[in-house]
């Protein structure tokens, strides 16, 4: 599901992130789709996994988004899913929020 908020993208994701799931999650990232600049935040509070797929393709979009003067911010993602950010470092080049309230702040 995507709505915007203030002029960012929010893009709610439920279930599972990966090498099968993923292509709906990659066309709604789609740089053209998300406005100038792309601000965009991914609502992580009901994924229940991700695997190399999913984060290949955070890395994806947070390189498209910053080019285009962006930012991608991921909000409210469960421990699991922490975990896995956190182990790859990608927790280190994307912003992660507690809640989407906070990812949403200037």
């Amino acid at each position: 599901m995507s709505t915007i908020t203030d002029g960012i993208r929010v893009l709610t994701v439920a279930g599972e992130i990966d090498h099968d799931t993923a292509q709906p999650l990659r066309q709604a990232l789609d740089i053209s789709r998300l406005g100038s600049p792309p601000r965009v935040v991914i609502d992580m509070r009901q994924v229940t996994f991700m695997d190399s797929a999913g984060i290949n393709l955070l890395v994806t979009a947070r390189r498209a988004t910053s080019g285009q003067h962006g930012w991608l911010r991921l909000a409210g993602a469960p421990e699991s899913v922490m975990r896995t950010l956190r182990i790859v470092e990608l927790d280190t080049i994307i912003d992660c929020h507690p809640t989407l309230r906070d990812a949403l702040q200037p």
